[in-house]
């Protein structure tokens, strides 16, 4: 393999992992700011039903982060390829 190569693919990685963890990150600071402001049993049913909704908008940004490297990916390899 071509260093050149290595090395987009190092870099889509990288990415990829970033994504991953600033998803992770905005999940973790929702999580604290409930901890903050104290729950209630009305709260906590209020948030586990905004959840169900808004989770999958987490599921769609990681789709997303892998469609594009995976993408990435193999047109970094078409191009060394030919």
């Amino acid at each position: 393999m071509s260093v050149g190569l290595i090395i987009i693919l190092i870099i889509l990685f990288i990415g990829a992992i970033g994504g991953t963890f600033f998803a992770f990150r905005q999940e973790e600071n929702k999580m604290k700011k409930y901890e903050e402001e104290g729950e209630t049993v009305e709260q906590e049913l209020k948030r586990s039903l905004d959840y169900e909704t808004t989770s999958k908008s987490n599921i769609t940004t990681q789709i997303w982060i892998y469609t594009i490297t995976i993408l990435a990916a193999l047109i970094a390899f078409a191009i060394y390829i030919f």
